[in-house]
């Protein structure tokens, strides 16, 4: 069953999300530059369901933080729409990732000390300092779709695998026009990776949203539309297997 509006705010249309030039440089212990990522050009259409594969190290987690705008490339620009991300000052960008972006981080990121309920409505307390009964309503019916039927337990006492599915509610909870999501499957076993793989795709599908999704998860990237393997020069959308 299709979600409700996610709140009184919500976060638009999906739009291109344009990578032109970029390039992010690194150090190594000793002080010496290395290049993380080289993307000459790479464009996602607005609504594609866009897997990345490649193996660790490769640049995956840094296309999605820039991606969401969480740094700038040290050459190049990032867009979205007729937004230029990668020039936004910081205030700015926060906003736009705010209202814009959803993600899906792999080390979670949860607040232990709060249960399920405030961890999954965390974004709601950036714009107002209670809840609306909508939002409660909306964190409910996520939860209850990725499995989750307490919403009481305090995100420390949680599973890697529950507080995994927590994460995802959370990023889905304001219905963003971007999903970003590093490795979302990676602490679930096949049979939960597999329902959460699902659900991925059909939020993303019932709202519109670009969703773009770092994975070694051979199942979940054969659920995308497309998968562009990061290292490949130029980086190309092929359909997924």
């Amino acid at each position: 069953m299709p979600l409700s509006t996610a709140s009184e705010q919500p976060a638009g249309a999906a739009r291109p999300l344009r990578f032109s030039g970029v390039q992010v440089d690194h150090r190594d212990g000793d002080g010496r530059p290395f290049r993380v990522l080289d993307v000459p050009e790479f464009v996602v259409p607005p609504g594609a369901l866009i897997g990345l594969r490649g193996p660790s190290g490769s640049g995956k987690t840094s296309l999605l933080h820039l991606a969401a705008g969480l740094f700038s490339p040290d050459a190049g620009s990032v867009g979205w729409g007729d937004v230029a991300i990668s020039s936004l000052p910081g205030a700015a960008r926060d906003r736009w990732r705010r209202e814009t972006v959803g993600f899906v981080f792999q080390d979670f990121h949860l607040v232990p000390e709060l249960d399920v309920l405030a961890n999954i409505t965390l974004p709601a307390s950036f714009s107002r300092w209670r809840r609306t009964e909508s939002q409660v309503a909306r964190a409910t019916a996520l939860a209850r779709r990725m499995g989750l039927t307490d919403l009481r337990r305090r995100a420390a006492v949680l599973s890697r695998g529950e507080q995994q599915r927590v994460a995802i509610a959370r990023a889905l909870f304001n219905a963003p026009a971007l999903i970003l999501a590093d490795e979302p499957t990676a602490s679930l076993d096949p049979a939960h990776a597999a329902e959460v793989g699902t659900l991925l795709v059909e939020i993303a599908a019932e709202s519109g949203a670009t969703l773009l999704c770092a994975s070694h998860d051979q199942a979940l990237l054969a659920r995308m539309q497309h998968v562009a393997a990061i290292g490949d020069e130029p980086l190309l959308l092929r359909d997924a297997a």
